[in-house]
């Protein structure tokens, strides 16, 4: 509490402050010595920690570290540093969850003073500032960090399923839909979560999904398409403007899961409009994608006036800044996104666009033994979300176009993450390398969502190889999960999708058929198109040999053909689209729900 005092003595103190010449802030890169270097000047390090989209983090460079008191304060005693979050995972990973703009206060040893949310207008930063060297002692938002220590069981108890089912249902907004309050968008393992209940025939699942995919429509841009990071103000009505490939990607991919679940035109027209702007936009000459389009043209012209606007005025003002780099992490990203959409669309450029980005990724991007850089040239690394990200796109490549190539792909990068991430005393490591060696960056990031990608990840993986080795890299993040989610505050609808698919066997459809025979490519669009969340789909031409988890052998019945399992049980051969699809319906009705496994 007494940094709290001292914050707000400095406040009143500083709004009478007369201004001072001073010079622009020096902005330092991120780098080992960082903290060698603090402790040599006796200095404090602030991290402005920004997005290039980002509205708030150019509003702040404008005003609060154009202010001369705040320039003063920081060439007194501070080490200035900026970093994108974009190109630094590592750093965005510790630190995501006090948003774009994260400012960070570490003392010259490495250890946390203060965490910031947001905007900070330039009083309250010379507030800051000055409090800080008045009293470096930890303030009220360096929390303490609770050791994890992983269950003995790679599952939830029903207690605990109970308690995340409770809380995940509770952030439920009944009035306009969607997970929290203030900024309305659609949280993605949230809406996963619900659309998985609703294939169970869940009707209270289904209502809120829909309602929340009819009201984020309202975020998707009119003219050019793509989505608009969220809405504030606790209405989808009024949008930030960036433009982010995360959203990106996983609204193409949930609107076209909603499409294929519920057939509704307006939510593939929502996924048409994205995928619009995704390769118009963000699609670079060689065919891999940018990172986002910022929210604003310039520091005159913010979002809400540029985007009012239609096509050809915008194009007189000119384009918002698109940046420009290339992510292994945000290239498979997209390319699963563009797969749920061809899988419901069978367009076969979507597929195209989606192949030639993984082929460059793979051609520029690609580690020694399965794993992926980050960017061009990386600060630190590797790091573990893209080579997560490029395993699960060559797995949703696989299963949408049976090339083994892609399952080998996947394989390799789940060898890669078991043997450069995996932490032996629990979860898996964000990144290979430490930020630094001093303060809190001398305990390695892991973050609940990473452990969630992996378990499920690996349990897919599994599914396909019947792999000891697969099955324990999602027991080793499971056990991490089981045990961090006790002492997690907000909602974790994605442990209870890893624990639910660790639990229960895939929808299994498997297609028997030469890949040049039209009826084998009609039965594979048809199970393609299937509505399941979680599912393996496996296509078996005789002449490439068995598949490389044969449990079930299918034998060649001289025409292609189409088997649906379930809980171990396989059914008849369904010989056209219409017996296939009420096949599928029928054993999807003999998989055992998670409740009911302990």
């Amino acid at each position: 509490m007494k940094f709290v005092r001292m914050l707000a003595f400095a406040i009143a103190a500083v709004a009478a402050s007369p201004s001072l010449a001073s010079e622009p802030v020096k902005w330092n890169g991120w780098d080992n010595d960082l903290f060698t270097r603090a402790t040599a000047e006796k200095r404090f390090v602030i991290l402005d920690l920004e997005a290039v989209w980002c509205h708030w983090c150019h509003v702040m460079e404008k005003t609060t570290y154009a202010d001369p008191q705040v320039e003063d304060l920081l060439a007194s005693k501070y080490l200035p540093v900026r970093v994108d979050q974009d190109a630094n995972p590592d750093l965005s990973s510790r630190y995501g969850d006090w948003g774009w703009p994260a400012t960070i206060v570490f003392g010259p040893d490495g250890t946390e003073i203060a965490k910031i949310r947001g905007y900070i207008e330039p009083e309250r930063m010379q507030a800051l500032l000055k409090a800080v060297i008045d009293d470096p002692s930890p303030g009220p938002s360096v929390g303490e960090a609770f050791e994890v220590k992983p269950s003995a069981s790679a599952f939830l108890t029903r207690e605990q399923r109970a308690t995340l089912v409770k809380n995940y249902d509770e952030s439920y907004e009944d009035k306009i839909g969607g997970w929290g309050d203030s900024q309305k968008y659609i949280d993605a393992d949230s809406m996963d979560y619900a659309i998985s209940r609703a294939e169970a025939g869940a009707a209270v699942a289904t209502t809120r999904a829909r309602q929340t995919l009819d009201a984020a429509i309202a975020l998707i841009d009119p003219v050019w398409g793509g989505v608009f990071q969220y809405s504030e103000a606790g209405s989808w009505a009024h949008p930030h403007f960036e433009k982010i490939m995360s959203f990106q990607a996983q609204y193409i991919r949930q609107y076209s899961q909603a499409y294929a679940l519920w057939k509704h035109p307006k939510y593939l027209a929502a996924a048409r409009d994205i995928e619009r702007y995704l390769t118009t936009f963000l699609a670079s000459p060689d065919g891999a994608f940018y990172v986002s389009q910022d929210a604003d043209l310039d520091h005159d012209t913010d979002g809400h006036k540029y985007y009012a606007l239609g096509d050809t005025d915008r194009r007189k003002l000119g384009m918002p800044r698109i940046d420009k780099n290339i992510y292994a992490r945000e290239n498979g990203w997209a390319i699963s996104g563009l797969i749920a959409l061809y899988d419901v669309t069978n367009d076969p450029k979507v597929l195209a666009i989606a192949e030639k980005a993984a082929k460059w990724v793979n051609d520029h991007r690609a580690l020694p033994d399965g794993g992926f850089r980050h960017g061009d040239k990386d600060r630190g690394g590797p790091y573990l979300g893209d080579t997560m990200a490029m395993g699960q796109a060559f797995l949703d490549l696989y299963a949408a176009t049976g090339n083994r190539d892609w399952l080998a792909a996947a394989a390799k990068a789940g060898d890669y993450v078991g043997t450069t991430f995996k932490d032996t005393a629990g979860g898996f490591l964000t990144s290979k390398t430490s930020e630094a060696k001093s303060g809190v960056f001398a305990k390695p990031a892991k973050l609940v969502d990473d452990q969630i990608q992996v378990a499920r990840f690996m349990n897919l993986l599994n599914r396909y190889f019947v792999s000891e080795s697969y099955r324990e890299l999602a027991s080793h993040a499971m056990r991490y999960l089981t045990s961090a989610s006790a002492d997690m505050p907000r909602p974790l609808p994605g442990v209870l999708l890893a624990d639910q698919d660790l639990a229960v066997e895939p929808t299994h459809m498997t297609i028997v058929g030469q890949k040049d025979d039209a009826r084998a490519q009609a039965l594979h669009a048809v199970a393609r198109a299937f509505p399941a969340r979680y599912k393996r789909l496996e296509w078996l031409d005789l002449r490439e040999g068995k598949l490389p988890n044969a449990d079930v052998e299918y034998p060649d019945l001289g025409e292609p053909a189409a088997f649906a399992c379930s809980n171990r049980i396989c059914s008849y051969p369904s010989f056209s689209a219409a017996e296939l699809e009420a096949t599928v319906k029928q054993m999807a009705k003999l998989r055992p729900s998670r409740a009911s496994l302990n």
